[in-house]
């Protein structure tokens, strides 16, 4: 039995240019949106939101901990739906960062996934260097 290539869904959405263009587009307008509720002064720009950013990912894995040393690793909804709002506020600092670098939310998911795929191409998925 052959078994489907590492990252078939996201090759699938890569391959179909009306795919790819939608999730572009998905990220870009949760990107306006999301920073529409950025209250944070000018002279701050950038250095806030990704501060920002490294606490929200801190307060998910927190979250995570806190479900296995109290909850013998078991997420119940209560849980789930608290992780899921940190969350929630990864992706929005992370929006506010790409904003505030000029940068498309939707093409650092198209280059994510394109980063990716190359990887598991070259069967180099794990391992550590931003450019391995």
């Amino acid at each position: 039995m052959q078994t489907e290539p590492k990252g078939a869904p996201a090759r699938a959405i890569m391959d179909s240019p009306i795919k790819a263009t939608a999730l572009r587009a998905g990220f870009d307008l949760y990107q306006e949106g999301a920073v529409s509720f950025a209250k944070y002064k000018p002279f701050m720009r950038t250095w806030y939101p990704a501060l920002k950013l490294n606490g929200e990912a801190g307060e998910v894995a927190e979250k995570v901990g806190k479900a296995f040393r109290d909850n013998d690793g078991i997420f119940d909804m209560q849980r789930r739906q608290d992780i899921a709002k940190e969350i929630g506020d990864v992706l929005w600092y992370c929006a506010a960062v790409a904003r505030d670098l000029g940068l498309s939310l939707g093409d650092c998911a198209i280059g994510n996934f394109t980063k990716l795929i190359d990887r598991a191409d070259r069967d180099v998925l794990g391992g550590s260097g931003d450019n391995r």
